[in-house]
């Protein structure tokens, strides 16, 4: 089971906000509205395109309702989809991003006071500013728990009757399996079809809700039957059959749910969502269990001023879609710096750059913040769980040793006395795939660095990352697949560079033991009767762009003893 950490309060009073404050974009500007258009123009697939030319006038009101929302009653329809995409585009962000909110074991908040696991803190047995301390840290922990299981922070993606009829748009043999099966049961292959998980607590679930359609981990019931996401749907995921929250989701299939999601929406006549429309634009996820989440906090950034306020004339820069595969929350307790190239402050105000949706002024942004101070106590609180199989103690012992000799350089040291340098390693020395570091260019980390993200400079931003930064490998065993990018199944592929496979694809539950990590089929290319892209996405490609299991062949020079009692001492982190 996990325990909570103790998080020290932040003493740094908020800087004075500088310049005009919950303003509002201009929606009225209709030369503003047609110029991103020409940015954020986009085009239904043909069998969405055909329903709807079908039943255009049903739509109306969907397209009524919209024209009041901008203030407007006579638009083109460019100019509708431009003014519909943009926040689409933000509130899109919300869902993957590495390290952003939240999660915890369902044991965590049984009681203000206590651990996430083990006996209540004896308040007693320290002095009692400290004790004071400790306890507010742990009830700041609960309540961001509570925030991010039960609060819906955004509007809903779709609702329960859209779900129920999700397995209709299925390929065989999928969904007459699904017309076979009874509502729970139906639920499940749901649920293992887009990678969704079950909470490991009632915690979020509301009792009239009813079982077959409550929503899954990392989703929030809205109260009305909607479902709302939040980042738990990709920072909640299983190992071994067994959910844990905080942990990363690598059966996630994002893309493919939004997919499937638009074509019942069309079929049941109901308006289109963020994720929805934000789809057609920008790839939500090129494979299963990665997400394209910078590129969103790089479309959200652009909407903004340094004071948070929307500003529709700022341009996004190119875009380099990219795979990114989401960490374990649980290693942030460890780090000074977040993301992969350890250039962004760790602060409660950076993890609510996902939240910068249009229709949130910059008064809105700025009020939320104790929310977010709670949530990353929350986040901080986390361990990872341990290794449930058996362990060869002394093999893992010898396996200590090469370690420290070969790893803890940049990986660092664990045990009492262990210590983490967060060391960021050159690109050029680590070798693995550069589309990450040069997706995210200057201007932005500049923005963020002089914004009030960053508290107009008071948190430090690294404008000029040189590489990818060497992760804590706690709980390393559970967290596959592994690099930035998720290109690498198991930690045997990772001390074995040259067998890692050129194609592969994942079991929905099975965990490999012996080569830990996730259990595999590998092939030399995608296999011909793949044809549609949702299928394709099932299958890792390490020959696509920004996707190469390239680099880290630091285990080179050991022998495959070495090897084998390094894979042993990995199980003990």
């Amino acid at each position: 089971m996990w325990s909570s950490s103790f998080v020290r309060r932040r003493a740094a009073a908020e800087p004075r906000a500088r310049g005009a404050q919950g303003q509002r974009p201009n929606e009225r500007d209709g030369e503003e509205v047609q110029r991103r258009s020409a940015v954020f123009s986009i085009r239904l697939p043909v069998a969405d395109r055909r329903a709807m030319s079908a039943g255009s006038r049903r739509f109306d009101p969907i397209f009524r309702a919209e024209r009041r929302t901008m203030g407007r009653r006579r638009w083109s329809h460019a100019a509708r989809s431009a003014a519909r995409l943009a926040p689409a585009i933000a509130l899109a962000v919300f869902v993957p991003v590495a390290g952003v909110l939240l999660a915890e074991e369902a044991t965590a908040v049984k009681g203000a006071g206590r651990p996430a696991s083990g006996p209540p803190i004896a308040r007693h047995s320290v002095p009692t500013a400290v004790g004071n301390r400790l306890a507010e840290a742990t009830d700041a922990a609960a309540e961001g728990y509570r925030i991010l299981r039960r609060e819906p922070l955004l509007p809903p993606d779709f609702d329960a009757d859209v779900f129920r009829e999700l397995w209709t748009v299925w390929p065989e043999p999928h969904r007459s399996r699904a017309a076979r099966a009874e509502p729970l049961q139906r639920r499940r292959l749901i649920f293992e079809y887009y990678g969704l998980m079950e909470p490991p607590d009632e915690t979020g679930r509301r009792p009239e809700t009813p079982a077959d359609v409550a929503p899954a981990l990392g989703y929030v019931d809205d109260g009305h039957g909607g479902w709302v996401m939040n980042c738990l749907a990709c920072h909640g995921g299983q190992v071994d059959g067994r959910v844990i929250p905080g942990l990363p989701n690598s059966n996630l299939a994002l893309q493919t749910l939004v997919e499937d999601v638009r074509r019942i929406k069309v079929r049941q006549l109901k308006g289109f969502a963020h994720l929805d429309l934000a789809s057609l634009k920008l790839p939500l996820a090129q494979t299963a269990g990665t997400t394209n989440a910078v590129v969103f906090g790089i479309v959200l950034g652009s909407l903004r001023d340094r004071d948070m306020n929307v500003d529709l004339s700022r341009r996004p820069p190119p875009l380099m879609h990219h795979p990114v595969d989401p960490p374990p929350l649980w290693n942030v307790r460890k780090k000074r710096m977040l993301y992969c190239d350890a250039f962004a402050p760790k602060n409660p105000r950076v993890l609510m750059q996902f939240m910068l949706i249009p229709r949130n002024d910059a008064a809105v942004v700025r009020r939320w913040e104790p929310k977010f101070a709670k949530i990353l106590a929350w986040i901080e609180s986390l361990r990872p769980p341990p290794y449930p199989g058996p362990i060869d103690r002394k093999l893992a012992s010898a396996g200590r040793r090469v370690f420290e000799r070969h790893c803890a350089e940049c990986h660092g040291t664990y045990g009492p006395d262990g210590h983490y340098p967060q060391r960021v390693v050159p690109i050029d020395e680590v070798g693995t795939d550069p589309l990450r570091l040069r997706a995210l260019n200057r201007e932005h980390r500049r923005w963020l660095a002089e914004s009030w993200m960053s508290g107009y400079g008071r948190d430090p931003v690294v404008l000029d990352p040189v590489g990818y930064v060497a992760p804590p490998l706690d709980g390393i065993w559970a967290t596959a697949p592994y690099f930035h990018n998720g290109s690498v199944p198991t930690l045997w592929h990772v001390l074995h560079p040259r067998q890692r496979p050129k194609v592969w694809k994942r079991h929905p539950t099975r965990y490999d033991h012996r080569r830990m990590g996730l259990a595999i089929e590998e092939f030399d290319s995608v296999p011909a009767s793949v044809r549609t892209p949702a299928q394709r996405r099932r299958y890792y490609d390490t020959t696509r762009p920004g996707h190469s299991a390239a680099g880290h062949d630091f285990a080179e020079p050991l022998s495959e003893s070495e090897r084998r009692a390094l894979l042993e001492y990995l199980k003990t982190l």
